[in-house]
């Protein structure tokens, strides 16, 4: 899983509807994979994310090379490195625990499982 994804996940546990994101990602192992650097599509992704929980997902997994507030201004080197960050760090194994209700999905294999038991939902 991208961290890319993981910006649009939130919990989805019947009745939580209240600081249900983003999802609190721990006992996590990563992975590089390398992808094609394209610059437009990053600039036309970036204000689609909601920066401050880019910026606290990434220091729960131990990236602190994000600013902590979004340039007015995409030059190389920041968008050189939000790819990095956004497209190639990828989340093999890991836990994400809704930060209200505390329900924990699982990725296995970089794949998020968001699926609910028939009472949660």
């Amino acid at each position: 899983m991208r961290l890319v994804t993981h910006n649009m996940l939130q919990c989805h546990v019947r009745g939580c509807n209240v600081n249900n994101y983003p999802l609190q990602l721990s006992e996590v192992e990563i992975e590089i994979q390398e992808t094609e650097f394209n610059s437009q599509f990053l600039r036309s992704m970036i204000r689609k994310l909601e920066w401050s929980a880019l910026i606290n997902s990434a220091r729960e997994i131990g990236i602190t090379t994000l600013p902590e507030v979004l340039p007015d201004d995409f030059d190389e080197d920041f968008l050189r490195n939000i790819h990095r960050v956004l497209l190639e760090t990828h989340i093999q194994q890991g836990k994400m625990t809704c930060p209200n209700c505390n329900h924990v999905y699982l990725v296995r294999d970089g794949i998020p499982n968001m699926l609910l038991n028939e009472s949660e939902t």
